[in-house]
């Protein structure tokens, strides 16, 4: 049987590897730990296809370890034993690829914590779940949490470029709209489509993920078609679209604190300004899940996707952080201004340190190289 594209194109080194430049480009974090074949555990954080198992393969590879490869959606404490008890050659370490780790619950989360704390297993975890929620404080405590970005258009075009298939530009832009930052999704699409028809483009790429036989599960590509179809339903003031996704979700036995995390996030990223109480109810949503439980919190949810979809929309704020994050990642820490400095000495007060004390709505406080910036529009 043929593997599938996405493991055959998928790179050996990170010298094929597209994207997350914050933790693999040069001197960054995790491609320094890979040189120098550094030992330790670590989560890999972030939305799917964007390189979390490529990365784990990898790091094993470069420190030459024997790599074991758990699903925690199927996997469980005998699979984690068996690990543990598998002889290996030589002194090679033991590396357990966890993915979806935030799905392993608070019992076996304590069986994997010894193998960890003692050295027996270097874990690695992939999570698309905030781990600070999800993995259990003395195991996160020993991990190291490295925090991966969708990947952007650019990146996407070149992982695309990889598979071989002549594309249209059309039909390319349509790809890399359609597959959100998920690589995976796109391989997988290019290659249903290449099985199906003669030649890809818009027309046949379109027929055949509407042809494609989808069925809901918490790891597979329609949890997160679902997921994003509720946001977007939300986002357009659509409440009756966003209650059938929270419905479909619900009955397919998602975790209802994964729909009101979602929920917490879009009321700043979506409502924002526009309606601050919208944060408060989605908080309170969220806390409602978290004390009553399916069946009933399903009411709750329901209450806060109606509130949410209702709500007038105002990005202002989210679109504020991240064009201020941008400049911080572009020019680094500036010197703040002297006049708003922390002035904790006379010597330092003298010479020109806090010395502002009032406003002057003519000055944005910004470092000199920023002073023009407005984020907040």
């Amino acid at each position: 049987m043929k593997s599938p594209l996405a493991n055959r194109i998928r790179p050996k080194t990170l010298d094929g590897f597209v994207g997350q430049k914050h933790l693999v480009g040069d001197g960054k974090p995790l491609r320094l730990a890979i040189e120098q074949g550094h030992v330790f555990s670590f989560v890999l954080w972030g939305p799917p296809g964007v390189g979390k198992t490529t990365l784990a393969r990898i790091y094993s590879n470069a420190i030459n370890a024997e790599l074991y490869e758990l699903s925690a959606v199927t996997a469980g404490k005998p699979d984690i034993r068996k690990i543990v008890e598998t002889r290996t050659v030589g002194d090679k370490p033991r590396v357990l690829f966890l993915d979806e780790i935030h799905r392993f619950n608070k019992a076996q989360q304590d069986f994997l914590l010894p193998y960890v704390e003692n050295g027996e297993l270097v874990l690695i975890g992939a999570t698309t779940e905030n781990p600070s929620f999800e993995v259990i404080s003395p195991l996160l405590s020993r991990l190291r949490v490295f925090v991966l970005q969708e990947l952007n258009d650019k990146e996407m075009s070149e992982i695309i470029g990889r598979t071989g298939f002549d594309l249209d530009e059309d039909s390319r832009t349509w790809m890399i709209e359609m597959a959100n930052g998920d690589a995976r999704q796109a391989i997988t699409m290019l290659e249903n489509t290449s099985e199906l028809y003669a030649g890809i483009n818009v027309e046949n790429l379109n027929n055949a993920l509407q042809s494609k036989f989808l069925r809901y599960d918490k790891k597979g590509e329609e949890h997160y078609n679902t997921i994003s179809a509720f946001i977007k339903s939300m986002r357009a003031s659509k409440p009756d679209a966003a209650m059938y996704y929270m419905a479909r979700m619900i009955d397919a036995g998602e975790d209802p604190k994964f729909i009101a995390r979602r929920m917490v996030i879009f009321a700043s990223e979506d409502i924002g300004l526009s309606q601050p109480t919208a944060l408060v109810v989605a908080n309170a949503v969220f806390r409602a899940v978290e004390t009553i439980g399916l069946p009933e919190c399903a009411i709750n949810l329901a209450h806060g996707v109606a509130y949410l979809s209702n709500a007038k929309k105002d990005r202002s704020a989210y679109d504020a952080y991240k064009a201020a994050a941008e400049d911080v990642r572009l020019h680094g820490n500036l010197p703040v201004p002297m006049e708003i400095r922390n002035a904790p000495t006379r010597l330092m007060k003298e010479i020109g340190y806090g010395k502002k004390s009032t406003s002057d709505e003519n000055e944005s406080l910004l470092p000199d190289e920023l002073k023009d910036r407005r984020y907040l529009k």
